[in-house]
Protein backbone atom coordinates (compact mmCIF):
# COMPACT_ATOMS: atom_id res chain seq x y z
CA UNK A 1 0.00 0.00 0.00
CA UNK A 2 1.03 3.44 -0.35
CA UNK A 3 0.62 6.27 1.55
CA UNK A 4 1.82 9.18 -0.59
CA UNK A 5 0.36 12.47 -0.50
CA UNK A 6 -0.61 11.87 3.22
CA UNK A 7 1.45 13.75 6.21
CA UNK A 8 1.86 12.05 9.74
CA UNK A 9 2.55 13.72 13.36
CA UNK A 10 4.23 10.97 15.69
CA UNK A 11 4.92 12.04 18.99
CA UNK A 12 7.42 10.70 20.87
CA UNK A 13 9.14 9.13 17.54
CA UNK A 14 13.39 9.37 18.37
CA UNK A 15 13.45 6.03 19.32
CA UNK A 16 11.55 2.75 20.28
CA UNK A 17 7.63 2.40 18.97
CA UNK A 18 7.89 6.04 17.43
CA UNK A 19 10.48 5.97 15.68
CA UNK A 20 9.51 2.50 14.08
CA UNK A 21 6.21 3.81 13.06
CA UNK A 22 7.82 6.94 11.50
CA UNK A 23 10.07 4.98 9.11
CA UNK A 24 7.22 2.10 8.33
CA UNK A 25 4.66 5.26 7.20
CA UNK A 26 8.17 6.73 5.31
CA UNK A 27 9.08 3.84 3.76
CA UNK A 28 4.95 3.71 2.66
CA UNK A 29 5.57 7.40 0.81
CA UNK A 30 3.93 9.14 3.79
CA UNK A 31 5.47 12.51 4.80
CA UNK A 32 6.34 12.28 8.58
CA UNK A 33 6.86 15.13 11.41
CA UNK A 34 9.23 13.26 13.83
CA UNK A 35 8.96 14.90 17.18
CA UNK A 36 11.16 14.52 20.47
CA UNK A 37 13.17 16.42 23.12
CA UNK A 38 16.66 16.51 21.86
CA UNK A 39 17.76 19.80 20.40
CA UNK A 40 17.11 19.80 16.47
CA UNK A 41 20.54 20.47 15.44
CA UNK A 42 21.36 16.95 17.27
CA UNK A 43 18.72 15.45 15.14
CA UNK A 44 19.37 16.74 11.41
CA UNK A 45 21.41 13.83 10.72
CA UNK A 46 18.78 11.04 11.24
CA UNK A 47 15.99 13.59 9.70
CA UNK A 48 18.24 13.71 6.44
CA UNK A 49 19.09 10.04 6.69
CA UNK A 50 15.06 9.20 6.48
CA UNK A 51 14.17 11.82 3.90
CA UNK A 52 16.58 10.50 1.78
CA UNK A 53 16.47 7.13 2.22
CA UNK A 54 12.92 6.68 1.50
CA UNK A 55 12.46 10.08 -0.60
CA UNK A 56 9.56 11.72 1.49
CA UNK A 57 9.90 15.09 3.77
CA UNK A 58 10.72 14.61 7.20
CA UNK A 59 11.14 17.30 9.51
CA UNK A 60 11.63 16.86 13.37
CA UNK A 61 10.43 19.26 15.84
CA UNK A 62 11.20 20.02 19.45
CA UNK A 63 8.35 20.06 21.70
CA UNK A 64 7.91 19.87 25.30
CA UNK A 65 4.09 18.54 25.19
CA UNK A 66 3.51 18.42 29.25
CA UNK A 67 2.31 22.34 28.67
CA UNK A 68 -0.50 23.08 26.17
CA UNK A 69 1.29 26.11 24.78
CA UNK A 70 3.96 23.36 23.64
CA UNK A 71 1.57 21.46 22.03
CA UNK A 72 -0.01 24.66 20.16
CA UNK A 73 3.60 25.29 19.07
CA UNK A 74 4.20 21.75 17.43
CA UNK A 75 1.02 21.62 15.43
CA UNK A 76 1.62 24.99 14.31
CA UNK A 77 5.44 24.03 12.95
CA UNK A 78 4.68 20.42 11.89
CA UNK A 79 1.47 22.38 9.67
CA UNK A 80 3.85 24.90 8.32
CA UNK A 81 6.29 22.25 7.47
CA UNK A 82 4.26 19.64 5.91
CA UNK A 83 0.75 21.45 5.22
CA UNK A 84 -2.59 19.97 6.64
CA UNK A 85 -1.80 16.55 8.21
CA UNK A 86 -4.05 13.65 8.39
CA UNK A 87 -2.45 11.15 10.24
CA UNK A 88 -1.40 11.26 14.00
CA UNK A 89 0.39 8.99 15.82
CA UNK A 90 -0.32 9.88 19.93
CA UNK A 91 3.28 7.73 21.42
CA UNK A 92 4.94 9.98 23.49
CA UNK A 93 4.63 9.28 26.70
CA UNK A 94 6.33 8.84 30.76
CA UNK A 95 5.91 6.40 33.40
CA UNK A 96 7.31 5.97 37.24
CA UNK A 97 7.45 3.94 39.65
CA UNK A 98 6.56 3.80 43.13
CA UNK A 99 3.45 3.02 45.37
CA UNK A 100 0.34 5.29 45.58
CA UNK A 101 1.01 6.35 48.85
CA UNK A 102 4.32 7.82 47.73
CA UNK A 103 3.92 8.78 44.44
CA UNK A 104 5.29 12.01 44.16
CA UNK A 105 2.64 14.80 43.14
CA UNK A 106 4.69 16.27 40.17
CA UNK A 107 4.90 12.63 38.80
CA UNK A 108 1.45 12.09 39.03
CA UNK A 109 0.96 15.70 37.04
CA UNK A 110 3.42 15.12 34.53
CA UNK A 111 2.20 11.78 33.40
CA UNK A 112 -1.58 13.18 33.65
CA UNK A 113 -0.22 16.20 31.43
CA UNK A 114 2.07 14.21 28.72
CA UNK A 115 0.12 10.77 28.88
CA UNK A 116 -3.65 11.97 28.41
CA UNK A 117 -4.01 15.63 28.26
CA UNK A 118 -1.55 15.89 25.27
CA UNK A 119 -3.59 13.57 23.03
CA UNK A 120 -6.05 14.92 23.92
CA UNK A 121 -5.19 18.64 23.06
CA UNK A 122 -3.34 17.19 19.69
CA UNK A 123 -6.60 15.74 18.17
CA UNK A 124 -8.24 18.38 18.96
CA UNK A 125 -5.98 20.75 17.05
CA UNK A 126 -6.04 18.55 14.15
CA UNK A 127 -9.69 17.37 13.50
CA UNK A 128 -11.09 20.28 12.16
CA UNK A 129 -8.43 19.79 9.37
CA UNK A 130 -9.48 16.29 8.81
CA UNK A 131 -13.11 17.21 8.98
CA UNK A 132 -12.41 19.01 5.79
CA UNK A 133 -10.53 16.97 4.06
CA UNK A 134 -12.52 14.19 5.12
CA UNK A 135 -10.15 11.73 6.15
CA UNK A 136 -8.43 10.90 8.92
CA UNK A 137 -6.22 8.48 10.86
CA UNK A 138 -5.91 9.01 14.69
CA UNK A 139 -3.82 6.27 16.45
CA UNK A 140 -3.64 6.10 20.37
CA UNK A 141 -0.94 4.07 21.63
CA UNK A 142 -1.89 2.76 25.06
CA UNK A 143 -0.77 -0.24 26.50
CA UNK A 144 -1.57 -3.42 27.98
CA UNK A 145 -1.53 -1.97 30.96
CA UNK A 146 -4.57 0.33 29.57
CA UNK A 147 -6.61 -3.21 30.23
CA UNK A 148 -5.30 -4.33 33.60
CA UNK A 149 -4.56 -2.86 37.25
CA UNK A 150 -0.63 -3.38 37.89
CA UNK A 151 1.71 -2.59 41.53
CA UNK A 152 3.37 0.90 41.55
CA UNK A 153 2.46 2.07 38.08
CA UNK A 154 -0.21 4.12 38.87
CA UNK A 155 0.16 6.88 36.52
CA UNK A 156 0.81 4.82 33.80
CA UNK A 157 -2.15 2.14 34.22
CA UNK A 158 -4.32 5.45 35.01
CA UNK A 159 -3.63 7.51 32.01
CA UNK A 160 -3.33 4.53 29.38
CA UNK A 161 -7.01 3.67 30.55
CA UNK A 162 -7.69 7.30 29.86
CA UNK A 163 -6.67 7.10 26.23
CA UNK A 164 -8.80 3.83 25.77
CA UNK A 165 -11.81 6.26 26.74
CA UNK A 166 -10.50 8.82 24.63
CA UNK A 167 -10.60 6.74 21.98
CA UNK A 168 -14.06 5.78 22.28
CA UNK A 169 -15.67 8.96 22.34
CA UNK A 170 -13.41 10.50 19.48
CA UNK A 171 -14.54 7.59 17.31
CA UNK A 172 -18.08 7.91 18.12
CA UNK A 173 -17.81 11.61 17.48
CA UNK A 174 -16.34 11.19 13.93
CA UNK A 175 -18.12 8.29 12.34
CA UNK A 176 -19.15 8.21 8.92
CA UNK A 177 -16.92 11.33 8.31
CA UNK A 178 -13.76 9.31 6.84
CA UNK A 179 -12.26 9.20 10.00
CA UNK A 180 -11.16 6.29 12.19
CA UNK A 181 -10.06 6.94 15.79
CA UNK A 182 -8.26 3.43 17.51
CA UNK A 183 -5.64 2.65 20.06
CA UNK A 184 -3.19 -0.18 19.91
CA UNK A 185 -2.14 -1.97 23.23
CA UNK A 186 0.73 -3.30 22.97
CA UNK A 187 2.48 -5.67 25.60
CA UNK A 188 6.13 -5.34 26.40
CA UNK A 189 8.63 -3.64 23.09
CA UNK A 190 11.76 -3.90 23.49
CA UNK A 191 12.09 -0.21 23.82
CA UNK A 192 15.36 0.94 25.08
CA UNK A 193 14.63 1.84 28.65
CA UNK A 194 13.17 -1.64 28.53
CA UNK A 195 16.20 -3.40 27.25
CA UNK A 196 18.50 -1.48 30.11
CA UNK A 197 16.32 -2.80 32.40
CA UNK A 198 16.86 -6.43 31.11
CA UNK A 199 20.11 -5.71 31.17
CA UNK A 200 20.63 -4.22 34.57
CA UNK A 201 18.65 -7.77 35.43
CA UNK A 202 21.29 -9.75 33.92
CA UNK A 203 23.89 -8.30 35.61
CA UNK A 204 22.43 -8.05 39.17
CA UNK A 205 21.78 -12.01 38.77
CA UNK A 206 24.81 -12.96 36.44
CA UNK A 207 22.17 -14.73 33.97
CA UNK A 208 22.43 -14.90 30.39
CA UNK A 209 20.53 -12.53 28.51
CA UNK A 210 17.77 -14.84 27.17
CA UNK A 211 17.46 -16.31 30.04
CA UNK A 212 17.01 -12.05 31.86
CA UNK A 213 14.18 -11.79 29.19
CA UNK A 214 12.47 -14.63 30.00
CA UNK A 215 12.15 -13.94 33.95
CA UNK A 216 11.33 -10.15 32.32
CA UNK A 217 8.67 -11.43 30.87
CA UNK A 218 7.94 -13.98 33.70
CA UNK A 219 3.81 -13.79 34.14
CA UNK A 220 3.22 -11.18 31.32
CA UNK A 221 3.57 -12.54 27.59
CA UNK A 222 2.80 -16.39 27.50
CA UNK A 223 4.53 -16.07 24.13
CA UNK A 224 8.08 -15.97 26.55
CA UNK A 225 9.49 -13.06 24.00
CA UNK A 226 9.56 -9.39 23.22
CA UNK A 227 6.66 -7.72 20.79
CA UNK A 228 8.67 -6.64 17.58
CA UNK A 229 8.28 -2.75 17.51
CA UNK A 230 8.40 -3.38 13.52
CA UNK A 231 5.11 -5.73 13.96
CA UNK A 232 3.13 -2.87 15.87
CA UNK A 233 4.10 -0.09 13.35
CA UNK A 234 2.57 -2.89 10.25
CA UNK A 235 -0.39 -2.78 12.54
CA UNK A 236 -0.52 0.74 12.04
CA UNK A 237 -0.01 0.98 8.45
CA UNK A 238 -2.82 -1.26 8.35
CA UNK A 239 -5.03 0.81 10.53
CA UNK A 240 -4.09 3.60 7.69
CA UNK A 241 -5.26 1.82 4.88
CA UNK A 242 -8.68 1.92 3.21
CA UNK A 243 -9.10 -1.71 4.22
CA UNK A 244 -9.67 -0.39 7.76
CA UNK A 245 -11.95 2.08 6.87
CA UNK A 246 -14.62 0.27 9.53
CA UNK A 247 -12.19 -0.31 11.90
CA UNK A 248 -12.79 2.57 14.79
CA UNK A 249 -13.02 2.66 18.29
CA UNK A 250 -11.03 -0.23 18.97
CA UNK A 251 -8.87 -1.23 21.46
CA UNK A 252 -6.26 -3.76 19.16
CA UNK A 253 -4.10 -5.82 21.85
CA UNK A 254 -0.21 -6.95 20.35
CA UNK A 255 0.63 -8.91 23.61
CA UNK A 256 1.74 -12.27 23.13
CA UNK A 257 -1.48 -13.73 24.89
CA UNK A 258 -1.17 -11.82 28.04
CA UNK A 259 -4.41 -10.15 27.90
CA UNK A 260 -6.09 -14.12 27.49
CA UNK A 261 -3.94 -15.22 30.41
Amino acid sequence: MTLAGHHALVTGSTGGLGWAIAARLAVAGCEVVLHGLEPETDWEPRRAAMEQAHAVRVAYLRAELSEPQGILELVRRATERMGPLDILVNNAAVRHFAPVESFQIEHWDRALALNLSAPFHCIRLLLPGMRAAGWGRILNLSSIYGTRGAVNRVDYVTTKAGLLGLTRSVALETAGTGITCNALCPGSVETPDIAARVDALARSENLPRAEAVSRFLTGKQPSGRFVEATHVAELVLFLCSEAATDITGAMLPMDGGWLAS
